[in-house]
């Protein structure tokens, strides 16, 4: 599943190519997505055009004018690919929506496993389900360790397990939370009731880290979203903790190897040694 890196790739290079055009058609190739596209999606947003997007979360939000706002989620498998005027666009089997811009700029969301959203909301979008019980955005200088803390509160489960509440802090994914933990050398074992002040400070830090550095290299490819080939140019990275079991700890010193957990129906990576 793309996480809060990726989506906010995505929605860059959506910025870059379709933001102040106008929507000239829509065709809708398939309806029934997770959430049913809405029958009159198409004619609601047909005309309008695009004066800013946003992500919140792994949410992706269009401002379409006229209190009308088109929210997508890529869900596990969606992905947007992007062509300019005068580049051939090729259809394929899971291409559900496929807006064309006034200049001939489309953009197709492609999902094969229908997991993802793309639906319609009004301006009160952010009093609406799932914003309105969202957490901090991770990379907004807002959040801080107090935030973190306060909204902890007394929550018994692994530290692991609330960062992935996304009451907690919006848009944090499995990987990321791994290596955020593996840098600030805490155990996904943790209660969370027993995070201290000065851990919270170093569990902040070292998201808002690894998220940029994982934007950064992945924003090398945003050219990619210009070519017929799809490539949404998905961040890939050595990382030290993810998918990494059996591997050697990075951390110098250390001699121990990167063990493998499950927590609630999720793989655990982390360094057994290092993280207490």
């Amino acid at each position: 599943m793309p996480e809060l890196p990726e989506v906010e790739i995505v929605c860059r290079g959506m910025v870059d190519a379709v933001i102040g055009k106008d929507i000239k058609s829509v065709v809708v190739n398939r309806y029934d997505l997770r959430v049913p596209i809405p029958q009159d999606f198409g004619q609601s947003i047909t005309g309008k055009a695009i004066k800013n997007l946003e992500r919140r979360g792994k949410y992706i939000i269009m401002h379409l004018g006229d209190n009308i706002f088109a929210i997508l989620h890529l869900g596990m498998s969606g992905r947007i690919r992007i062509f300019r005027a005068g580049d051939t666009y090729e259809p394929r089997k899971h291409d559900h929506i496929v807006i064309t811009m006034n200049d001939g700029t489309l953009f197709a969301y492609e999902d094969p496993r229908r997991f993802g959203m793309f639906y319609l909301s009004s301006e009160n979008w952010r009093d609406k389900k799932p914003f309105s019980v969202m957490g901090a955005e991770p990379l907004e200088s807002e959040w801080t360790a107090d935030d973190l803390l306060a909204a902890l509160g007394r929550k018994k489960s692994p530290i692991k397990t609330a960062l992935l509440d996304q009451r907690v802090v919006a848009g944090l994914g499995n990987i990321y939370v791994c290596e955020a933990l593996f840098r600030s050398k805490i155990s996904p074992e943790r209660l969370s009731n027993t995070i201290s002040k000065d851990e919270a400070v170093r569990i902040v830090k070292h998201s808002k880290e690894i998220l940029l550095e994982s934007i950064e290299s992945g924003g090398s490819t945003l050219k990619d979203y210009q070519h017929t080939d799809g490539s949404l140019g998905y961040f890939q990275h050595g990382f030290a903790v993810y998918n990494q079991e059996g591997e050697d700890c990075t951390n110098q010193g250390c001699s121990a190897q990167i063990s493998r957990i499950v927590q609630g129906g999720r793989s655990t990576f982390y360094c057994a040694s290092c993280q207490k």
